[in-house]
């Protein structure tokens, strides 16, 4: 009888930074798994050059096996499956590193399909070497055909944490006039991206995954990535990849709630109660109503302070 492999999780499902790491740079391992980044991936896909990525697999297996890496999430982003590294990857990483990696990244999805064959692929790779934890999976949006069929990608499979939106090859993908940092050469009304962070992340919430915003490459301009992140914080995204160390505290702090944001929702939790306890189906906290919906609202923010004191130790607000 085959055994029963669980889904797996070493905790919270934050996702609120994603350090990206190439996996052919040893001297950057320790530094990635000491830092405060939420998942911290290892990079055998766009950051490895085509002669390296064979050998770069070896590397990013020692480093999940010998480093320490608390509670951060621990992941690889594969090549593409239209590779012909893709299964290599899978079944080096997956059986050289066991429990050790918690995610695979799976880039350029375009379909249903392609999370498909690599559930399938996991499925029986964890079945024949035994594995107890399922390995989960975050995939990039990051062509037009992947963000047109991002509500059944969104769908796919169980193993599916997050949909990550992929600037960079949706740029060319879609002839886009942009810049070295995925900005319109020319003046353009509003946000570039907003349309296709939004499909993202209406599709994300419909499968239930947590919605990851693109790379911004300028990382010595700590307030262009501020900015980004804000902007696609206020649409609902979850958290953004930083491909340097410096952009770590900067998504940790926006997508989180502030102290502000935990206070008011205690109180306004605390009030609505109050009034449910009389009949009332609304009241009004500092000059505003709260009815149902803030509640929601408010619970949620106290849900992710809790998640973030439970990774972190430290409380929000």
């Amino acid at each position: 009888m085959a055994a029963t492999v669980t889904p797996g999780s070493r905790g919270p499902l934050l996702r609120r930074s994603e350090l990206a790491t190439p996996a052919t740079n040893d001297r950057m391992f320790p530094r990635a798994a000491e830092s405060d980044a939420d998942l911290v991936f290892l990079d055998l896909e766009d950051a490895v050059a085509p002669a390296f990525r064979e050998e770069a697999r070896g590397k990013a297996v020692r480093a999940l096996n010998d480093l320490d890496w608390g509670s951060t999430a621990r992941a690889v982003r594969i090549n593409g499956i239209s590779t012909r590294w893709a299964y290599g990857d899978i079944i080096e990483i997956v059986t050289g590193a066991r429990e050790n990696v918690d995610t695979l990244i799976v880039p350029k999805v375009t379909a249903a399909r392609d999370v498909w064959w690599v559930d399938t692929l996991l499925t029986q790779l964890e079945e024949t070497i035994g594995l107890a934890r399922q390995v989960r999976l975050e995939v990039l949006i990051e062509d037009v055909a992947g963000l047109a069929h991002a509500e059944e990608i969104a769908l796919a499979s169980p193993r599916l944490d997050a949909l990550i939106f992929g600037a960079g090859d949706l740029s060319v993908s879609q002839h886009a006039r942009v810049d070295t940092n995925f900005q319109p050469r020319d003046p353009y009304p509003g946000d570039f991206w907003h349309s296709a962070r939004l499909q993202i992340l209406t599709a994300a919430r419909i499968g239930g995954l947590r919605a990851i915003d693109a790379p911004f490459p300028d990382y010595k301009d700590g307030a262009g990535y501020e900015r980004d992140a804000r902007w696609a914080a206020a649409l609902g995204f979850d958290g953004k990849w930083a491909i340097h160390p410096s952009q770590i505290d900067i998504a940790n702090e926006v997508f989180a709630p502030s102290g502000e944001d935990v206070a008011r929702a205690r109180r306004n939790l605390d009030a609505y109660r109050e009034a449910e306890a009389r009949g009332l189906g609304a009241t009004g906290v500092d000059g505003q109503l709260v009815d149902a919906a803030h509640v929601k609202l408010a619970e949620k923010v106290l849900a992710q302070a809790g998640e973030i004191e439970q990774r972190t130790g430290r409380a929000v607000g």
